[in-house]
């Protein structure tokens, strides 16, 4: 398994390409706008982009999901709880996508938004990494973000982020590797 991971210093944002170097299917997760590091890494490591995995309904930048679907027929991934006006595939807690000697399951963690889920990354059969969005960040954890839930009450959003917190991801192997899509300094997180 091959993860490539792209920061965007003025958003905090960070996504990911995940190559099965054995299938040689690729995964992008949480793009940003241009698509021209994913596309030319993909290429390098001799992959193609079929699938984007959205871990949350950003609002604090433009993703890229589309253009990968226009471009590559990219299958488009985001949580149950989410309902989008285009063409996706809904994952509920528990769903897999096989990539060939690589598994993403997903986990249904709400909480920073109604539809965020995770994406443990198995190789082997073990859990290797996870793509938290911004459930989890290294070190912190993202805030409820009250823009996504309207005027919803915030002790119920903290309730369902802790839930989350402690339920399948508190869960995991020691190392497990941890991939956020955001770090200090994003809007999204408690330390702007």
């Amino acid at each position: 398994m091959l993860i490539k991971q792209y920061v965007l210093e003025c958003l905090s944002h960070a996504s990911y390409l995940l190559v099965d170097e054995s299938s040689g299917l690729a995964v992008v997760v949480d793009p940003e706008r241009d698509v021209s590091e994913y596309i030319a890494d993909a290429t390098q490591a001799g992959a193609t982009i079929k699938h984007v995995l959205l871990t949350h309904f950003h609002g604090d930048f433009v993703t890229s999901h589309l253009a990968f679907r226009e471009r590559f027929d990219a299958e488009i991934h985001f949580g149950a709880r989410g309902q989008a006006a285009y063409a996706s595939t809904p994952v509920h807690d528990g769903d897999t996508l096989e990539l060939g000697s690589v598994t993403l399951r997903f986990i249904e963690t709400p909480g920073h938004t109604p539809e965020s889920i995770c994406a443990i990354a198995y190789d082997a059969g073990q859990p290797h990494a996870v793509f938290t969005g911004q459930t989890l960040m290294n070190g912190d954890i993202g805030r409820p973000n009250p823009v996504a839930y309207g005027e919803g009450d915030r002790a119920a959003l903290a309730a369902e982020l802790y839930a989350s917190l402690r339920g399948a991801l508190a869960e995991l192997p020691g190392g497990t590797l941890v991939y956020s899509s955001h770090s200090v300094g994003s809007l999204c997180g408690p330390h702007t």
